[in-house]
C-alpha cells in the first residue's frame, strides 16, 4: 500500500531516493557503537572475535546510551574477548566492569550464561542464525539480527526503537511492535537495504528524527514522510 505525502509516494520507488539521502546525511554523525565494534575486522583482521564482541556489546547496549555502552564494552573486552576468558571472571567482576549500563547485574549473569552455552554447546563459536541465537538467555530478535548482520554480514533486519518509530512515522509500515515492524520490512523493504537500515535509522533517530519534537524543518526527507504521530516538531 502506498502513502500519499506532499505530492510524493512512500513506496519501494521512493525508498531508493530516501535511502540515498539518508546515506549522505548520516555521514555528519558517528555510527552506532555496535557498528563501530563490528568494523574492527577491517583494521585488525580479528574476524573470529567480531561476532562474539557484537553479541556481548549488543547485550550491554540494551536500554543504555551509546557512550556508556562504548566505555563498558572497551573495559570488558580488555579483560575478556573470548568465551573462555569471560567465564574466568566472576559475576561481580563483570558487574563492576560494565557498570553503569542499564540492568548491569542482570546483564552480567546473562553474559556468563551465554559464554557457558557457547563453550558447551557451540564449540565457542557464536551461531550465525537467528533461531539459534534466540536460544541464549537475554537475546531477543534485535540482538540476534544485529549479530547476523554485523557479525556475519548475512541477511537480516534489525529493528530497534528508532527503526520501528521512523518507518511508522514515514507511513512506510503500520505496525504496533518492533517485531511486527521487522516482519513487515522483510516483506516490503528491498533486500539490498536490509543490512544498512538499522545503522541509518538509529543514527538518524538519535540525532535528527527524535522521538519527541523531531527536526522536521531541516529534514532532507520530510517531503516523503507522513509524520504519523508527530504532534510537535522543530
Amino acid at each position: 500500500m502506498s502513502v500519499e505525502v506532499s505530492g510524493k509516494i512512500m513506496n519501494n520507488k521512493s525508498i531508493h531516493t530516501v535511502i540515498k539521502i539518508l546515506k549522505r546525511e548520516v555521514k555528519k554523525w558517528e555510527d552506532p557503537i555496535v557498528t563501530q565494534i563490528s568494523m574492527v575486522r577491517q583494521a585488525h583482521h580479528e574476524d573470529k572475535k567480531i561476532p562474539f564482541k557484537v553479541l556481548i556489546s549488543c547485550i550491554l547496549s540494551l536500554r543504555t546510551k551509546d557512550e556508556t555502552t562504548s566505555a563498558a564494552s572497551q573495559r570488558l573486552f580488555k579483560l575478556a574477548n573470548t568465551p573462555e576468558k569471560m567465564i574466568r571472571l566472576t559475576k561481580r567482576e563483570i558487574e563492576k566492569t560494565i557498570y553503569p549500563v542499564g540492568f548491569y547485574r542482570i546483564k552480567a549473569g546473562n553474559i556468563l550464561s551465554i559464554c557457558h552455552d557457547l563453550i558447551n554447546k557451540y564449540d565457542s563459536k557464536v551461531p550465525d542464525t537467528i533461531d539459534e541465537l534466540l536460544k541464549f538467555k537475554g537475546v531477543g530478535r534485535k540482538t540476534a539480527n544485529l549479530v547476523v548482520t554485523l557479525g556475519y554480514k548475512k541477511a537480516g533486519i534489525c529493528v530497534d526503537t528508532h527503526v520501528h518509530r521512523i518507518t511508522n512515522r514515514w507511513g512506510y509500515v503500520k505496525t504496533k511492535t518492533p517485531e511486527e515492524t521487522e516482519f513487515a520490512l522483510r516483506e516490503k523493504l528491498p533486500k539490498k537495504y536490509w543490512l544498512i537500515i538499522n545503522d541509518l535509522l538509529v543514527t538518524y533517530g538519535q540525532n535528527l528524527c527524535k522521538p519527541i519534537s523531531p527536526y522536521c524543518s531541516i529534514c532532507r526527507i520530510n517531503k516523503f514522510c507522513k509524520r504519523v504521530g508527530v504532534n510537535k516538531s522543530r
